[in-house]
C-alpha cells in the first residue's frame, strides 16, 4: 500500500472501477427497497434539468456546466451503505446486540468483536438513518432500529437484510468490521494491489484521468471559495493530474503552484498541465508525501481528496508535516467530504465514509477531529465553508 502513498489517485476510485465489474447482472437487475430508501436520501427531488449541454475542455475553471451533477455523485459515493448494513446485521445481529448493550465506541468494539476505524463508520451511517443515537460518548438504539432491526420486535426486519450475507460484497464487509483491513478491489482476490498497479504508466494514466473529470466540476468551486488572499505559492500535496493547482491559479491572479506527485504520475501530470497552458504557472516536483521533507517556499497548502485514503494516525502526521513546512501566516486548506462535528451525518458524507472504509485504510473525518487535530498543531483562524457535491473546505492558518 506505501509504495505510492504520495499520490492522489485515490484508492477508492480505482477500487470502484475494478469493483464495478463484479456486480452481478442478476444483482443490478434486481430491485431492493431499502436500497430504495436510501437512493432517496441520496438523490434531490429536483433533478438537472434535462438540457443536452457539451462541455469543452478548456482550462480548470473557464467553463462551468449549466446543471447539477449532485445525484450521480451521491449515487456514486453512496454505493456501500446498504451492504455496510446488511453485514452489521448479517454478521453480528449489531441492533439487537446495541438495543441489549448500549455503551461507547471502545465497549461496542469489545462486546462485538469490531475493529474501531469500519465501527466508528458503521455507527456514523447508523446515526445518520436514524437508527442510533448518540448521547456524548454513548450510543444506543433508536426508535427506528428498535422497531425494525432488534431481534424482539414484531417488525424486525432482520431477516431482510441476512438473505444478503452471501454476497461477495458482504462477506468481505463482515471481514472488514473484524479486521480494520480494508478489502481487495471489488472482492477480486487476485487483483493487484492499488499502490503496485499505479507503478504501470498505462493504469496510473486511466486513473489520474478518472480522477481528473471529478476535479473538473469540483476544482472551480473550490479555488473560488478558498481563502488563500495573498498568498504566493500553492503546494498541492499528492495532486493527481493537478487539475486543482490549475484551478487554484485560474481563480487567483498572482498565485503559482507546485503539485508534488509520486513516479510515475509526475511524468503525466507535467504533459497534462502544459495542455491545460498552465505550465507557465504550474509546477511539478517528484515526491513522497510520507517520507521525503515537504517542499519549501509555499506558503499555501492544499490537501484535495487525500486524507479519506488513510487511518488517523497518519492524517496526523501529514498535518504536522505539513505544519513544520509552513512559513507563520501560511494557510493550510483540507478539501473532502466531512461529517458533522459529533459524527452523526449527514447521511451523505456518513454514506460516503462507508465507501472509503470498505476500499481504502481512512474515512471521511469530521470537523470536530479537524478542529481538534489542527487546533492541537497550533494553527488557528478555523473556517469550514461547503464548496460543491457534498464536499467542503476547512481552511487554518499557521501562527
Amino acid at each position: 500500500m506505501r509504495a505510492l502513498m504520495g499520490s492522489a489517485i485515490s484508492m477508492e476510485m480505482a477500487a470502484e472501477v475494478l469493483m464495478l465489474r463484479s456486480i452481478s447482472p442478476g444483482f443490478r437487475s434486481r430491485a431492493n427497497p431499502f436500497r430504495i430508501h436510501l437512493w432517496q436520501k441520496l438523490v434531490p427531488a429536483a433533478v438537472a434539468s434535462p438540457r443536452c449541454v457539451m462541455l469543452d475542455d478548456s482550462p480548470a475553471s473557464r467553463s462551468a456546466p449549466l446543471s447539477d451533477p449532485l445525484a450521480l455523485f451521491r449515487l456514486r459515493d453512496g454505493l456501500y451503505a446498504v451492504d455496510l448494513i446488511g453485514a452489521a446485521i448479517a454478521g453480528f445481529d449489531f441492533y439487537t446486540c446495541l438495543g441489549k448493550a448500549p455503551g461507547t465506541l471502545e465497549q461496542i468494539c469489545a462486546g462485538l468483536g469490531l475493529h474501531p476505524r469500519p465501527a466508528e463508520v458503521l455507527l456514523s451511517l447508523s446515526a445518520s438513518l436514524g437508527l442510533v443515537e448518540r448521547d456524548g460518548a454513548r450510543w444506543k438504539l433508536a426508535a427506528v432500529g428498535s422497531e425494525f432491526l432488534h431481534q424482539s420486535s414484531p417488525w424486525n426486519l432482520g431477516p431482510y437484510f441476512t438473505s444478503l450475507k452471501n454476497r461477495p460484497v458482504c462477506q468481505d464487509l463482515i471481514q472488514v468490521l473484524r479486521s480494520g483491513k480494508p478489502s481487495s478491489f471489488g472482492s477480486f482476490k487476485d487483483e493487484k494491489a492499488w499502490a503496485q498497479a499505479m507503478e504501470n504508466e498505462v493504469f496510473a494514466r486511466q486513473f489520474t484521468a478518472a480522477m481528473d473529470v471529478r476535479g473538473k466540476y469540483l476544482a472551480p468551486v473550490l479555488a473560488r471559495k478558498a481563502c488563500i488572499h495573498g498568498r504566493r505559492r500553492l503546494l498541492d500535496v499528492a495532486g493527481g493530474s493537478g487539475i486543482y493547482a490549475c484551478a487554484m491559479v485560474d481563480a487567483h491572479p498572482g498565485l503559482e503552484a507546485l503539485v508534488w506527485e509520486k513516479s510515475p504520475v509526475d511524468r503525466l501530470v507535467e504533459r497534462w498541465v502544459a495542455e491545460r497552458g498552465y505550465a507557465g504557472r504550474v509546477r511539478v516536483a517528484e515526491g513522497d508525501m510520507f517520507h521525503d521533507p515537504f517542499p519549501e517556499g509555499c506558503d499555501a497548502h492544499l490537501f484535495s481528496n487525500v486524507l479519506h485514503d488513510w487511518d488517523a494516525p497518519v492524517v496526523r502526521d501529514l498535518l504536522e508535516r505539513s505544519w513544520r513546512a509552513l512559513p507563520s501566516g501560511g494557510v493550510l486548506l483540507i478539501h473532502d467530504v466531512h461529517l458533522n462535528e459529533d459524527k452523526t451525518g449527514p447521511f451523505p458524507a456518513a454514506a460516503y465514509s462507508a465507501l472509503l472504509m470498505t476500499i481504502t485504510e481512512g474515512r471521511c473525518y469530521s470537523v470536530g477531529e479537524l478542529r481538534e487535530w489542527l487546533g492541537a498543531l497550533g494553527f488557528i483562524g478555523f473556517r469550514f465553508e461547503q464548496t460543491a457535491a457534498d464536499r467542503s473546505v476547512v481552511s487554518v492558518i499557521k501562527a
